[in-house]
């Protein structure tokens, strides 16, 4: 199950209470304060994992806490430190603090690591309060309180190029053409439920490049306002670099007008905002082996009047298919030149 959004509890390790005691020794008379420090308590910490893809072990285990320290103890021994917790998250989490909204920490990277909750300090014992004219105190410290906060979780998928259209254009058809990623293909709308990711490798070793594809669910008119299947998933492209437009252009879709599609899809991009609207955008036709000749012709004129690059393709024929695959490569190079 894809989960890509999820509210935890952590609650940091309370530090050992120091101790009370005095040495009793036999040969040594008035020993004097002999109490120990409580222990320090264990941290919560969260590293950036690329063996996980989706939150969903923390929607069913919400609470998470870490070890206290030990009490101190009699003859100066002081407790042992608590054990901290290791949570593991994908790439591409964005950590809020659940109560304030504030942005903790985005996770771009693999192996990234950050204390969320510190661990309360050991309390100190008596010895540490003998002095010459205070040489039997009974004063001791307890240990102070662990961290204890509320997270709100949000994965954010990490890809290169984002494929948004109707529902119905052929986005996981191409994505399975071209990359290994298999994703569910029917002929009725909302059959992708969950993003999929593949990787689209062109060129051959050594010189080979890569690049990763995100395959959003279709979007429909009035999606910012929960239609359809809204667009929660578009959180998952606000990291591509190049956004790729489908729009079909056969008389399979029941739609008349492939511009006006365009222009619904590209009005929920920028109701969504974050930036969607500003990136770098190719229009590509789908289905062209059983396309409205009409369609095709009106869909390339409004992209060539908007000087956005135009491909048409067919995923079934795989014509134009392995030129796209060099267009997005082509168009990644200058993306990242230009960052």
């Amino acid at each position: 199950m894809f989960i890509d959004e999820a509210r935890i509890r952590v609650k940091a390790g309370d530090g050992g209470n120091g101790c009370m005691a005095f040495r009793r020794e036999k040969f040594v008379p008035r020993g004097g304060p002999s109490g120990g420090d409580g222990g320090r308590g264990g941290d919560v910490v969260m590293v950036s994992s690329q063996r996980h893809n989706t939150l969903i072990h923390f929607r069913y285990n919400p609470e998470h806490k870490a070890q206290r320290g030990e009490h101190g103890m009699g003859s100066n021994c002081s407790g042992s430190d608590g054990h901290e917790i290791v949570l593991q998250v994908p790439v591409g989490t964005a950590l809020y603090d659940a109560e304030s909204g504030e942005l903790v920490h985005d996770f771009q990277h693999p192996d990234e690591r950050v204390v969320v909750a510190k661990g309360g300090r050991g309390g100190r014992g008596n010895q540490h309060f003998a002095t010459s004219t205070h040489q039997a105190p009974r004063e001791h410290e307890l240990g102070r309180p662990g961290e204890e906060r509320m997270f709100r979780l949000e994965l954010k998928l990490l890809a290169d190029v984002g494929l948004v259209g109707y529902p119905n254009a052929g986005k996981s058809t191409l994505i399975s053409r071209i990359s290994a990623a298999k994703p569910k293909i029917a002929d009725y709308p909302f059959t992708t439920l969950e993003p999929n990711l593949g990787v689209v490798t062109v060129g051959e070793a050594p010189h080979e490049e890569s690049f990763v594809v995100a395959d959003v669910p279709g979007l429909i008119e009035g999606a910012h306002e929960g239609h359809g299947l809204g667009v929660q998933f578009l959180r998952h492209i606000e990291r591509t670099r190049v956004l790729v437009h489908l729009v079909d252009v056969s008389d399979a879709s029941g739609r008349p007008d492939p511009v006006e599609d365009f222009k619904v899809i590209n009005n929920e991009l920028a109701s969504f905002g974050n930036g969607l609207e500003e990136k770098p955008m190719m229009v590509v036709a789908t289905k062209i082996d059983v396309a409205n000749p009409d369609k095709l012709k009106k869909l390339t004129t409004h992209a060539k009047r908007r000087k956005l690059e135009f491909h048409a393709i067919s995923a079934v024929t795989g014509q134009g298919i392995d030129e796209l695959k060099w267009a997005l490569a082509k168009r990644l190079r200058v993306a990242v030149a230009a960052d």
